[in-house]
C-alpha cells in the first residue's frame, strides 16, 4: 500500500506522512522545498519501516498534475492507494496588480492542479475499483472577508469540487473527502511562536497531529465533508450576521 501526500516535507503534510506511515503505508512526499523533503524522508524512514520515495517538484506550475501522474505511473511505476493534496500556500492582504503572480500561483496550486490529480489519478483507481482521495479545504471556504480573498474562493471551490465529486467516485469503489480546518499551528500562516503557543493552549488553534488523525478517520469512515473543531460552527456564522459597513469599517482600520 502507498500514499502520495502533497506538501509532505512540514506541517500538516508531514503529520500525514507520519500517520500514514503508522499505518503501514509506503509513502511518495512530494514538495518544492528539497531540503525539507530530504530531511522528512530521512526522519520518516528512521521511525517506520516503510519505503520512503520523494518527490521534488513545483506544484504550482499549469502542468504540474501532470507531470506528477507520468512520473509515478512510467519511473517510479507506482499508482498510489491513497492521495493527500495537502500543498498550499497563504497571504493576507490587500489586492494590487504586484500580486498577479503569487495570485496565479494559488490558483493554479490549489485549483488547477488539484482537480487535475485528482481526476487523472482519480480515473486510474476508478479503473481499479479502489482508492482514496483527500483534499484539505478549509474553514474560509466559508469566510469570503477580505484580505483572503482568492485565499477563501479556492478552498471553497475545493469545498465544493470535493463533494461533488465524491459521488461519481464512489459507485466505482473511490473514497473522496475534503477536510476544511479551522486554525491549525503550522508554519502556512506565519504566525509568532509566542501567539501560536497561547492559540494551542487554549484551544482556539488545534495541532497537526490532532486535525490528521480526525481527517483520516473521516476518509476512511467515507466522510464526503468533514469541518472538525467547533469554531467551524461558530466563526462562519458571527461572521455572517455582521452587516457589510462593519466588515468595511474594521478592514478600514485593520488593513
Amino acid at each position: 500500500m502507498t500514499a502520495l501526500v502533497t506538501g509532505g516535507s512540514s506541517g500538516m503534510g508531514l503529520e500525514f506522512a507520519r500517520q500514514l506511515a503508522g499505518r503501514g503505508y509506503d509513502l511518495i512526499l512530494v514538495s518544492n522545498e528539497p531540503a525539507r523533503l530530504d530531511e522528512a524522508a530521512a526522519l520518516l524512514r528512521a521511525q517506520f519501516p516503510v519505503t520512503v520515495t520523494v518527490r521534488f517538484q513545483d506544484l504550482a506550475q499549469a502542468d504540474a498534475a501532470d507531470r506528477l501522474f507520468a512520473w509515478c505511473r512510467e519511473e517510479a511505476g507506482i499508482l498510489p492507494d491513497i492521495v493527500v493534496n495537502d500543498a498550499g500556500i497563504f497571504f493576507f492582504k490587500e489586492l494590487e496588480s504586484s500580486d498577479l503572480s503569487r495570485v496565479q500561483a494559488m490558483v493554479n496550486l490549489h485549483v488547477v492542479t488539484v482537480t487535475r490529480i485528482c481526476l487523472l489519478f482519480g480515473n486510474a483507481m476508478k479503473e481499479r475499483g479502489s482508492g482514496y482521495l483527500l483534499n484539505i479545504s478549509s474553514m474560509a471556504a466559508r469566510l469570503p472577508v477580505p484580505g483572503i480573498t482568492v485565499y477563501a474562493a479556492t478552498k471553497a471551490y475545493l469545498r465544493s469540487f470535493g463533494r461533488s465529486l465524491s459521488y461519481e467516485l464512489k459507485p466505482y469503489g473511490v473514497g473522496m473527502t475534503t477536510v476544511c480546518p479551522a486554525a491549525i499551528a503550522t508554519p502556512l500562516y506565519r504566525l509568532h511562536e509566542r501567539w501560536m503557543r497561547i492559540g494551542v493552549k487554549t484551544g482556539i488553534i488545534r495541532t497537526p497531529r490532532w486535525l490528521v488523525n480526525r481527517a483520516l478517520r473521516a476518509l476512511f469512515r467515507g466522510r464526503r465533508v468533514v469541518s472538525p473543531a467547533p469554531m467551524n460552527v461558530w466563526l462562519p456564522a458571527l461572521i455572517a450576521l455582521l452587516p457589510g459597513p462593519l466588515i468595511a469599517a474594521l478592514w478600514k482600520k485593520f488593513k
